[in-house]
């Protein structure tokens, strides 16, 4: 059977509104490879701000995705974790399951370099959430956890749940996962990191983690930090300004806010890593079974449109939301 000369994708029209406009397939080149979607994963917070037209004219260029089509504020085609089966190829991809950084899209071709086979023990409907543990490893580094320290992660979705479940790994570390919402327990449980709700946080701790993407968990995580502690941010709020307390205690404690973001490197790591050896360690990570708990729903490609305005919407509690593309006929 020829494979199709078309192909079809998510595209973002205009705010709150996507849809699927198909769109010409070229056939591979010598170092390029033809890909078939089995999956993609949405990144909610990300790509909420896209969706709902929030990514400020400043951040155009840097929020570009590595395959994104069309320019922001829209028409664009934006996202960035795809797994799919190569059905064309040089041979040494021909018939893997591979990891791409592309959008919502059930065909695509793309260089060969451009994709990293899956390891023998990490399912395909698992390595969604493989941009999701890039981030996280690049939060840990950023926020650089010391043996015996006290750490609090605040906001349990699905990057906060993946740094708080990597800091737990590390011995001696006391680390908390914090959510205003007391249904993210069970996760936490789940994934053997203890939890608690905003009041019943812990203070004088050497350093916070803020991933919840709302300017009181941010707030929030300046007041649990002790003497010269220090706030990762990993959140980015898109459009809009946050008010901090930074009188106070963040003066005359000498507190420290910085910034995490999976588009750079740590500086003290780029002589020994590059983001191709980032990837494949996000993808070793995900061999545990136990991260299928971040995946909180599934739904046909066809249906995404009609579901997206719930799934990125303010009352939303979705985690990980996993895209399934039909099998060839």
């Amino acid at each position: 059977m020829l494979p199709p000369n078309t192909a079809t994708a998510f595209w973002v029209t205009r705010p709150l509104h996507g849809e699927l406009k198909q769109e010409p397939l070229t056939s591979p080149s010598e170092n390029e490879v033809r890909v078939r979607a089995l999956y993609s994963g949405v990144s909610r917070g990300t790509e909420s701000l896209v969706f709902n037209s929030r990514v400020p004219e400043s951040e155009y260029s840097r929020m570009r995705a590595p395959f994104q089509a069309g320019e922001f504020p829209f028409p664009v085609k934006y996202g960035y974790c795809s797994i799919g089966y190569v059905e064309q190829g040089p041979n040494s991809l021909l018939d893997k399951t591979v990891f791409c950084l592309f959008p919502h899209q059930d065909h695509y071709v793309v260089p060969a370099d451009a994709v990293l086979p899956l390891p023998d023990d990490v399912p395909a409907y698992r390595a969604v959430l493989t941009a999701n543990m890039e981030t996280a490893i690049n939060g840990v580094w950023d926020a650089n956890p010391m043996l015996g320290e006290r750490i609090c992660v605040v906001g349990a979705g699905v990057v906060g749940a993946l740094v708080a479940y990597l800091c737990a790994q590390i011995p001696g570390v006391d680390v908390r996962l914090i959510d205003i919402n007391p249904e993210r327990e069970p996760l936490a449980t789940h994934l053997g990191v203890p939890f608690c709700m905003p009041e019943q946080a812990p203070t004088d701790q050497d350093c916070v983690i803020h991933a919840s993407g709302q300017p009181d968990g941010l707030r929030l995580a300046m007041s649990l930090l002790g003497n010269e502690g220090r706030v990762i941010e990993m959140s980015w709020f898109g459009q809009g300004d946050v008010l901090l307390p930074l009188g106070g205690a963040f003066h005359s404690q000498r507190l420290t806010l910085s910034a995490s973001q999976v588009g750079q490197l740590p500086a003290k790591l780029v002589p020994r890593w590059n983001y191709r050896r980032r990837l494949a360690l996000a993808l070793r990570l995900l061999a545990d079974q136990r991260l299928d708990a971040l995946i909180s729903g599934e739904s046909d490609f066809a249906d995404f449109p009609t579901l997206a305005p719930a799934l990125f919407g303010p009352g939303s509690t979705a985690l990980c939301h996993r895209i399934r593309y039909p099998l060839p006929a």
